[in-house]
Formats: structure tokens, C-alpha cells, sequence
């Protein structure tokens, strides 16, 4: 018998506003509305969208402990994290696969919280649990034994994407006090909580916590709210940017966008392989010589060792022609040696080619009459080390394009900007 698909708060009104909806992680979820992903994702590059991600979960993780199981379990050193800030990485196996890809928030040196992918809640608790018997406590301290909480929050957090130059302008007209909640706010950094107490309220009073971060690689904020607030917040921000013209943007836009953003999609562009060799080695905590790392964790003696690695690179094509990945894919070189498969290929639709350099329509230094055509785009896994700038011809069963290795993609991207520049 097929298992009914979850579903989130705005599953009615995604399906009132005509959304194409599809199951993704067990959850009934917008694909795309009745504008389209192109629009959509143009929304975000230009002005500003939203996104529902309530099928997302969180696991909290408190106690005396909770550090040194992150530590154990987590690719990033979280050691020198300080309050009020988050980062990104990933949960690993002992053979270097990853579990999922996480990041952790950190209200104090005794609460955390890690926000894991649709479905993940249940997998990620469970592996903390049982690596939880790893952690060993302070003796020299009297303890006999960890002080370690986790809990699984799925389903039990709402959550809401707002990404775009013009997010904080929006989030502006709804949110109580907005000016020294926006005031030098870090990238990877949040405020607020769900709890009643909160210092980051809506003009209603409803709690939320407010994460300077995204999937989109532009500027934006993640918005984690009480279930039965997030359908009240949606419209509140539909409203707010009317004048903006923000959009509601289904998954499709939130794929090319973090294609295009260098992001992978766990499962997809990692998952059962080990985690090295890959545009995202600053999740790994190497030392400075590259010889190690500075900590130990779950999988780390499995990433030093050299057999069955692979490298993961992206690649952008000649045009916007995409090809299907995975199992039914394959990378050819330029005297046609199977070298790899694809793991992703989409189309960023705010890119182009310009005398061999790639501009989004969001870049200071536009060529006179350039205009963004699209670019497809993604991340191959191949058995050996390449340059950037190395021609592949990627296939599927329909047909083959031709590439080349990349060291970025969508260039201009916000994220990281000073939140000055969008107030």
C-alpha cells in the first residue's frame, strides 16, 4: 500500500493558487504556479520570492554535551561558533558518505538546533542517539555519563524562505521593531526564537526565528515559525511585497537557482560517496596544510584515505539545453572515455555567455546590449582530477551537450553582501 504524502500548512493554498504539485521527500509539494520557473526564478534574482520549506525539519540537541556530540557528528568545528550564528555541513557514516547535510544553530553553549532535508528528522535523531554513546564524558569533572538531549522537531517547526535584494525591505513592514533586528546582521547569523519570549516578533506578536541565510545563493533570510502561524506569515508577506512584486516560487526555481549558486541537493550531489573533492571542501574542517583536520569526527579517517575517491565539479553548457541525471546519465571526455555520471543538470535562467565569460543579468559590468538567454548548468562526479575549463559532452537517452568544468557559475550573487545595501 502507498504511503499517503505528508503535507505542510500551505498545502491548500499552494493548491487553491494552481500550483503544479509533485511528491518530493514524502511530501506533497509545489513544483512550480501558474507563472512558471523561469519568472519565479528571475523573481529572486531581480526583486524577490518565497518559498515553502515546511517540509524541512529540525532536531534539537541541548545539554552539557550537546558540543561534543556535534563535534563527533558534524564536518564543521563548531568550537569557535559562537551564539547567534549557524553553519553549514554535513552528517556522515563511518565510510565519509553523507547522511544528509545540516546546518547548525547555536542559541548557546547548551542549545542547538540542526536543520536537516524533508523526511531526515527521524534518520538524523536516530544517528545522533547512537552516536550519542561515543561521547565520552568529563571524569576528571565527577560526570559518569553524557547529558545529551536530542529531539525530533519534525513536522512540529513551520518554515519560510524569503530570498532577494528586497527581503528585508519586506520583512520590514511586518516584523515588530525591524531596525536593531537588521542592524549589521552577519551572513549565517539568526535572531529569535520560537519561543513566546522571542525578541524577534511579527507586528501580530507571533515568535519567529530569523536566519540571514538561503538556498538561492542571493541575499535573504529563513524564516522558522509555529505550524499554525506560517499560512497567516505567507500572506502577511505576499501583501508586504506586492510593490516589490515578490513571488511565490515552487521547487523547481529553488533547484536552478541553487544549481546556478554552486549549492548541492543532498542525496543527489552527495550522498552515498565519500564527501571529498567537491565545490564544498570548506565544510570539512582541514588544517592549514591540508594534510588533516582539526578535529576528529564520524567518517574523517575514511576522507584521508585514497581509495574510491572521486571528484565533484560543476560545469556550465553552450545554451540552455538540459539532459536527465543520475543512473541513465554519462560524462564523456574530449576523446569520448566514459569518465562519470551527472548528478545534476538544470537551467539558470538570469545567466549568459558574453566573449567566453558567463553575466547574470545582476552583474555591476554587463556587456552593452547583453541579455541573459540561460545557461544549463550543475555538477558532474567523475574518476579523475580536471582543470577548469576541460570540454565533457554530457548524455542521457535523448541527447548529448557539450560543456565545460567551471569554477562558478551564476556570478553576482548577493548572499554574502552587506545587509546595508538591501535596507
Amino acid at each position: 500500500m502507498e504511503r499517503a504524502l505528508k503535507i505542510t500548512p500551505l498545502n491548500s493554498w499552494h493548491r487553491a493558487n494552481g500550483a503544479n504539485m509533485a511528491n518530493f521527500g514524502g511530501f506533497d509539494m509545489p513544483l512550480w504556479y501558474g507563472t512558471g520557473v523561469k519568472l519565479e526564478h528571475l523573481a529572486v534574482v531581480e526583486s524577490a520570492g518565497i518559498f515553502d520549506t515546511s517540509h524541512m525539519a529540525c532536531v534539537m540537541v541541548t545539554g552539557r554535551d550537546a558540543l561534543k556530540l556535534l563535534q563527533l557528528c558534524h564536518t564543521r568545528d563548531l568550537a569557535t561558533l559562537k551564539d547567534g550564528r549557524c553553519l553549514y555541513g554535513a552528517l556522515l557514516n563511518d565510510n565519509g558518505h553523507v547522511i544528509d547535510d545540516a546546518i547548525v544553530y547555536r542559541f548557546d553553549h547548551l542549545h542547538y538546533m540542526v536543520c536537516v532535508n524533508a523526511g531526515m528528522g527521524g534518520v538524523v535523531t536516530s544517528h545522533f542517539t547512537a552516536s550519542s554513546r561515543r561521547v565520552k564524558p568529563d571524569h576528571h569533572m565527577g560526570d559518569t555519563k553524557s547529558e545529551i538531549v536530542i529531539t525530533d522537531l519534525s513536522e512540529k517547526v513551520g518554515k519560510i524562505d524569503i530570498q532577494g535584494r528586497n527581503s528585508a525591505r519586506i520583512l520590514k513592514k511586518i516584523l515588530d521593531n525591524p531596525a536593531p533586528l537588521f542592524e549589521k546582521m552577519a551572513y549565517f547569523s539568526f535572531k529569535g526564537d520560537l519561543a513566546k519570549e522571542s525578541e524577534v516578533k511579527l507586528k501580530s506578536g507571533t515568535p519567529l526565528l530569523l536566519s540571514r541565510s538561503g538556498y538561492t545563493g542571493e541575499f535573504g533570510f529563513e524564516l522558522f515559525v509555529s505550524p499554525d502561524a506560517v499560512v497567516d506569515l505567507w500572506r502577511e508577506i505576499l501583501e508586504a511585497g506586492k510593490e516589490y512584486n515578490v513571488m511565490a516560487c515552487g521547487l523547481g526555481a529553488r533547484d536552478s537557482l541553487r544549481a546556478g549558486a554552486v549549492l548541492p541537493l543532498s542525496h543527489q550531489d552527495i550522498g552515498g560517496w565519500k564527501f571529498v573533492n567537491t565545490p564544498w571542501d570548506f565544510a570539512l574542517p582541514y588544517n592549514l596544510e591540508k594534510s588533516g583536520f582539526t578535529k576528529i569526527f564520524i567518517g574523517s579517517d575514511s576522507l584521508l584515505e585514497s581509495d574510491g575517491v572521486r571528484y565533484t565539479y560543476p560545469f556550465a553548457g553552450e545554451d540552455l539545453r538540459k539532459i536527465a541525471s543520475g543512473t541513465d546519465s554519462k560524462v564523456t571526455d574530449s576523446e569520448g572515455n566514459t569518465i562519470g555520471t551527472v548528478l545534476t543538470c538544470a537551467t539558470d535562467m538570469a545567466i549568459g555567455w558574453s566573449n567566453d565569460k558567463t553575466y547574470s543579468i545582476a552583474s555591476p559590468d554587463l556587456p552593452e546590449g547583453f541579455r541573459a538567454k540561460g545557461i544549463s548548468c550543475g555538477f558532474v562526479l567523475v574518476d579523475r582530477k580536471l582543470d577548469v575549463g576541460t570540454e565533457l559532452t554530457l548524455h542521457d537517452r535523448k541527447r548529448a551537450i557539450n560543456v565545460k568544468i567551471v569554477d562558478d557559475i551564476r556570478p553576482a550573487r548577493t548572499a554574502r553582501q552587506k545587509i546595508s545595501c538591501f535596507l
